[in-house]
């Protein structure tokens, strides 16, 4: 770490929970939702709860693997040894470039509300991405001290707008506009899937907190308290979000919005409410770039120093910033962007995005069942065993159902790009016994 790298407090790491779980894809989400009906609230419930059990499963583990950076890497890593841990690392990282250029995409769709030349021009459109891509990158080279701070303040302008439309949409409520249960004309059992592998892409991000907790103040309190304190506002703002709307705007409004909660703005406050609205959702697209950008440099370092990554993934500047993580990652994330404004690409573009939310969906996984078999090997099971291995259950089952739920062909092509990371771990092995 450099010499001059200040550490960030509670506040600070909450904001980074916060700030990665709430991009700007919620202020499109309730339109989605709208077309199943209000079934699809059941489907938040179950996500949220589900999000909550391994939050508490990554809130228990920091407080057992102390001052150690990785997160989903290094609890994997210490429950299942250094293989498993490295396909973590690869995974996590690689969904973390990828849903970077998606957050970009994203932005660029909210910013088209206020200038709507983005929607036409599309070398405009690829030009504003990538500067905000490179701003961020910048930004995070300055240290985490810098980067937290721009997370807190875009994190309070993003839920400014979201807790506006809660509270004062409440006195515009109106039960005749509430969708019916199930839209569909589908049963019941095959429409909940659906709606809960929609909430689900919501809840990435639970495991923020825990990544750079070498640069966390009090790690074996701070991150634990920050990841419950963060996944439990997030959910909060998720599903209050959703009812007040269905309560707001007629359904067939609702299923064919492209900015909903703008749209309820106007209805509470005018045209100037739906500005201010739709200003958050490119204000909350920015700080969950910013906060993800910080992530996709420190996975990669945390395994760089386990000799699991290449060694040029830890190398810091002088703010103690992996520099050239951070430089290769927004490499990649402009190249995935790039490719999303080539005509003809858009699909596979999607389909990409997908297949990141199972590589995030998998450390989920090992983190669950690491969770029970570290608190065996430290015999800290002993007064709980009951407790222990229900909460690890629970988690592991809840992610067995997430990957299931992403379809077949997601975690066929998911399953090759963790084992395109094996000849990389193939080499990094040869190095290591090369050195010794």
């Amino acid at each position: 770490m450099g010499a001059n790298q200040k550490k960030i407090g509670l506040i600070t790491t909450t904001s980074l929970v916060v700030g990665n779980m709430i991009g700007a894809g919620i202020f499109l989400l309730p339109a989605s939702l709208a077309e199943f009906g209000s079934i699809s609230l059941l489907g938040w419930l179950f996500t949220a709860t589900g999000a909550i059990v391994l939050a508490k499963i990554f809130s228990n583990l920091s407080k057992i693997i102390v001052n150690k950076s990785g997160g989903p890497y290094t609890y994997s890593k210490e429950g299942f040894g250094d293989f498993i841990g490295f396909l973590v690392a690869w995974g996590y990282w690689i969904s973390c470039w990828i849903s970077n250029a998606a957050i970009a995409i994203a932005i660029i769709g909210a910013f088209s509300f206020f200038f709507p030349i983005l929607g036409t021009n599309s070398i405009l459109a690829v030009s504003v991405g990538l500067s905000m891509i490179w701003f961020f990158t910048w930004v995070n080279s300055k240290g985490v001290k810098t980067s937290g701070k721009i997370q807190v303040v875009t994190t309070v302008l993003k839920l400014l707008p979201l807790v506006f439309i809660i509270l004062i949409g409440a006195f515009f409520f109106s039960l005749d506009n509430f969708p019916d249960f199930n839209l569909t004309g589908e049963s019941n059992f095959a429409v909940f899937p659906m709606v809960a592998a929609l909430t689900l892409y919501a809840f990435l991000g639970i495991e923020s907190a825990s990544i750079p907790a070498e640069n966390v103040e009090s790690p074996e309190k701070n991150v634990a308290k920050a990841t419950m304190f963060g996944t439990f506002i997030t959910t909060c703002i998720y599903i209050f979000g959703t009812v007040v709307l269905f309560g707001i705007l007629p359904t067939d409004i609702l299923q064919n919005s492209a900015a909903p909660f703008a749209e309820a703005g106007k209805i509470i406050g005018g045209e100037y409410a739906g500005y201010f609205v739709a200003g958050g959702a490119a204000i909350s697209g920015i700080g969950a770039l910013n906060g993800w950008i910080l992530i996709v440099s420190q996975i990669p370092m945390a395994a760089a120093k386990d000799k699991m990554f290449p060694r040029v993934f830890k190398k810091e500047n002088k703010n103690g910033a992996p520099i050239l993580g951070l430089i290769i990652g927004s490499l990649l994330s402009s190249m995935v962007m790039l490719m999303n404004f080539t005509e003809g690409l858009v699909t596979q573009f999607t389909f990409i995005v997908n297949l990141s939310v199972l590589t995030c969906l998998v450390p989920y996984l090992f983190v669950s069942a690491a969770y029970i078999i570290i608190l065996i090997e430290r015999k800290m099971y002993l007064n709980s065993v009951i407790k222990t291995f229900v909460l690890g259950l629970l988690g592991f089952l809840y992610a067995v159902w997430a990957i299931y739920g992403s379809g077949a062909e997601v975690v066929f092509y998911g399953f090759l790009l963790l084992l395109l990371g094996i000849p990389l771990y193939a080499l990094m092995q040869w190095n290591k016994t090369k050195k010794e």
